[in-house]
């Protein structure tokens, strides 16, 4: 075969195995500032954003992001419409059916109240009687729905979006409400809510990238979590998230093994 053509026949099969190899991600978020959220451009940004591109960028995938409304998002996922999604926490139901990263950030729930309120919260006796505003159905309603369960004699009134509880509480038509604290001090600020305050928190938890494993390759999730654990400890995610006034969640210490499931 003269040179020319075997140039040529490297090129030809180069463009058939090319579209096999490459690695295509889709991903689905919501609008929940301040970890995700549309620019004044319209883009998707925000840390969430930022690391999911570092990622991407790192194992050189061509990677897709859309932000849509919680149910929407988690809707897309759950029927393999997109590869995956984020932040998300963890709970069983949820470990059933996706795959997920290493923890990217930790936060925690806790309760907001008026500032009149002089509630310092410690355990669920201090809240009851309340009628407690909280965002679901969602991990956030679930770990709330938790509380009631072990003592009923508080109040649940769940809306479909974050803004209606903090809206209520702040003219006194419900208690409390129970949120993610750095989603309720992005709301506060948004919705220039001066009479509400942090009460304390209730648990910790951690956030997570999840993958529907129906439609993505094991091999795929495999590189992706091994490049963040690579990011983490190369201080890549320190970095992007000291921007935003976070810090990333310790690797837990099955960080490593699960990468290689």
């Amino acid at each position: 075969m003269k040179k020319g053509q075997l140039i040529l026949f490297i090129i030809v099969i180069e463009s058939f195995l090319t579209p096999a190899f490459a690695m295509h991600l889709s991903f689905a978020t919501q609008n929940l500032e301040p970890f995700s959220y549309l620019s004044k451009e319209g883009y998707p940004s925000g840390p969430s954003i930022d690391i999911a591109n570092a990622v991407c960028e790192e194992i050189k995938a061509d990677c897709v992001i859309d932000l849509y409304p919680w149910r929407r998002a988690y809707y897309e996922v759950k029927m393999a419409r997109v590869n995956g999604v984020f932040f998300i926490g963890k709970n069983p139901e949820r470990e059933e059916w996706l795959k997920f990263s290493p923890p990217i950030i930790q936060t925690e729930y806790g309760f907001f109240v008026n500032k009149h309120n002089p509630i310092a919260y410690k355990n669920p006796i201090d809240i009851t009687g309340y009628i407690v505003g909280v965002f679901g159905p969602s991990n956030t309603s679930a770990s709330l729905n938790k509380i009631k369960h072990e003592m009923s004699d508080f109040y649940i009134d769940m809306e479909d979006n974050d803004e209606s509880g903090f809206r209520k509480l702040s003219v006194e038509r419900v208690n409390a409400v129970y949120s993610n604290r750095d989603v309720g001090y992005s709301l506060l600020n948004k919705l220039k809510l001066e009479n509400i305050r942090y009460a304390g928190p209730h648990r910790r938890l951690s956030y997570y990238f999840g993958f529907n494993p129906q439609l993505t390759p094991t091999r795929w999730i495999q590189l992706f979590n091994q490049a963040y654990v690579k990011l983490f400890h190369s201080g890549k995610i320190r970095e992007i998230l000291k921007k935003y006034h976070m810090e990333p969640a310790p690797l837990e210490e099955n960080s490593l093994s699960n990468t290689k499931n």
